[in-house]
């Protein structure tokens, strides 16, 4: 894993739909809005909340065959329709991941004033982060008509019997029938075309177009990454390929050293991923059982080794999740992204997060409904982001800690989970959260000997509290806690004189 950007071995990545961003500005401003058109002020706001990476979601170039497969679906209408009521034509640009070329789309400026935004950002420290799609193109993509054989082909017998996963795809040289890209559980998405990675000349082709992605941006975040791994690829096509990631990651890495890999992937297959090249991979799994709701799945995922938790994306939301705010219920909500953002990892956050927004915008849209927000949350997300800028937190060593029961026969220890963060300043964090629906009490065990002999303040950076109390207590019995339903504290641990 190369070494961490901007020194920060725990970054965090604010991901934006940029289509949506634009139309928001082209209602400011009267006129189509492009990259260049992104205020200063908007970049300072950003880079001001203290990220690290901006993903900017969907400027890729996409056609009208996508866009008119979004638009007569009728299943994708009615979520559309759900989400803006006052549906327009306009608002259905087509997916962004039906890609007809790795150039950015001609309405958002050009490849000329992506590079000029790119620039802003670095002047202001967040490196920029685009979308790579590996499995699957537009079906209006140059490469239908000159090199049908790229793409994964069709029978007459399969179009037959499964048109979900097949589709006749019109061409100047000869219709051809083609498959559908799609994962081995799902029908196909119908506007996009398969490409074939069991031949050698497809894998050359998508390895040329990362590196070109690769010149315009700092990192990407690739689209179903396991879909190429072999075995995966195997089971859904019947054709077993070679090996792509480890190529593909080492040609972008012998030009640009530093360039970063982030994994969307499924199925446990993350540590997979991490031993191919990638930096960070979709840590769904932690995602789930914060969903679930039940303590001790979140714990002992905690457990795992630090190696690889450093290199879990956490989340509460992106563009394919549903949004945290209509997911999970207020207090767990903020319980969870303690939990999720203040473990090793990078953090990961979805615009409109930040604020409360509750409607999921899918990728097909390119404008938002009007949300109010949700200052409560909004209001503790600003908490949060302070915290996770300093050092200890970004940089510092992290160790989970043991809870006990704080007496015989009290169960309620169970909804525990503590850890600690210490600094290379001697800074010292330690965050605990009841996540269960009742009143729990724990001793949390404090492994820091210099508290030996001292009084100790902790410090709650996310509320009011604060208490003094004796290290030698602290060491012998451990910190008790007795909070809430889905209760937390952020300590900042001071030794007193």
């Amino acid at each position: 894993m190369p070494e961490p950007l901007h020194g920060a071995a725990h970054p965090s990545l604010y991901q934006i739909n940029t289509r949506v961003w634009l139309t928001q500005l082209s209602r400011t401003l009267g006129r189509p809005a492009t990259l260049d058109d992104i205020p200063d002020a908007e970049l300072d706001r950003v880079a001001g909340m203290g990220f690290d990476w901006i993903w900017l979601l969907s400027v890729w170039q996409t056609g009208a065959a996508g866009q008119r497969v979004s638009r007569e679906n009728p299943q994708w209408r009615q979520e559309f329709q759900e989400t803006l009521p006052d549906l327009a034509e306009a608002d259905i640009g087509g997916s962004g991941f039906a890609i007809t070329g790795y150039t950015v789309a001609a309405g958002l400026g050009g490849d000329s004033a992506l590079a000029r935004l790119r620039e802003r950002l670095r002047m202001r420290g967040p490196r920029l982060m685009l979308d790579f799609v590996p499995n699957h193109t537009a079906p209006d993509h140059s490469w239908v008509a000159a090199h049908p054989e790229y793409y994964v082909p069709g029978t007459p017998e399969q179009l037959a019997q499964a048109p979900q996963n097949y589709t006749l795809a019109q061409r100047a040289g000869g219709d051809r029938i083609l498959a559908y890209g799609r994962d081995p559980y799902f029908s196909g998405w119908p506007d996009t075309l398969q490409l074939d990675y069991s031949n050698p000349a497809t894998q050359a082709a998508m390895q040329a177009e990362l590196e070109k992605i690769a010149s315009q941006c700092d990192g990407v975040r690739c689209d179903m990454a396991m879909l190429v791994l072999p075995e995966v690829f195997e089971r859904t096509w019947g054709r077993r390929p070679e090996p792509f990631w480890p190529a593909a990651i080492g040609r972008v890495r012998q030009k640009f050293p530093q360039f970063c890999f982030m994994a969307e992937v499924y199925w446990d297959l993350e540590w997979t991923m991490m031993q191919l090249g990638f930096d960070y991979a979709y840590d769904k799994r932690l995602y789930d059982r914060l969903h679930e709701g039940h303590a001790r799945p979140v714990r002992e995922h905690l457990h795992a080794e630090l190696d690889y938790q450093s290199r879990l994306a956490r989340f509460l939301e992106n563009h394919d999740e549903p949004r945290a705010a209509a997911t999970f219920a207020p207090g767990v909500h903020e319980a969870a992204a303690v939990i999720s953002y203040l473990s090793p990892g990078l953090r990961f956050f979805h615009d409109g997060q930040l604020e409360g927004r509750r409607k999921r915008i899918s990728p097909h849209l390119v404008r938002a409904p009007a949300e109010s927000v949700d200052t409560t949350l909004q209001r503790f997300y600003a908490g949060l982001l302070g915290v996770l800028g300093r050092p200890a937190v970004r940089d510092g060593q992290w160790r989970l800690l043991e809870c006990v029961p704080a007496w015989e026969g009290n169960g309620s220890w169970d909804g525990f989970s503590a850890w600690l963060w210490r600094g290379d300043d001697g800074e010292r964090l330690l965050a605990a959260v009841n996540y269960a629906g009742t009143q729990g009490q724990c001793y949390v065990r404090v492994p820091l000997p210099e508290l030996s002999g001292r009084m100790v303040r902790l410090k709650d950076l996310t509320g009011p509290a604060a208490y003094d109390r004796d290290g030698n207590d602290l060491l012998s019995r451990g910190l008790y806690l007795d909070l809430p339903p889905w209760g937390y504290h952020v300590f900042e641990l001071f030794v007193l004189a």
